[in-house]
């Protein structure tokens, strides 16, 4: 079975034993999270689309550890200026396993 689910204003098609990295959730390591904003169901054949979403439909998630990504390098030039910003930022992430997906 996979599903459709909406989290942090992204979309992402999990099925049960799946480990994603999602936008930062104030939850702890260990707890288990439901996403309720499921926008598809497949099962088999079988397709449900949700108009937006599908009532009823539950993913449960369990949290495994929060982090942050590589390093990502902004820089800023003005030609013929001698000028040059550099910049980083490191976003934060949670890691999630999906452990049920539910009608």
């Amino acid at each position: 079975m996979h599903a459709v689910i909406k989290t942090g204003g992204k979309q992402y098609r999990v099925k049960e034993g799946d480990v994603l990295k999602i936008e930062l959730l104030p939850d702890e390591v260990g707890n288990e999270v439901t996403f309720s904003e499921v926008l598809m169901l497949t099962e088999g054949d079988k397709t449900t689309c949700g108009t937006p979403l599908i009532k009823k439909a539950v993913v449960k998630a369990e949290v495994l550890e929060h982090a942050r990504h590589k390093k990502v390098k902004i820089i800023k030039f003005r030609r013929r200026k001698h000028h040059m910003k550099q910049m980083g930022h490191r976003q934060y992430y949670t890691q999630v396993k999906i452990t049920a997906i539910s009608k």
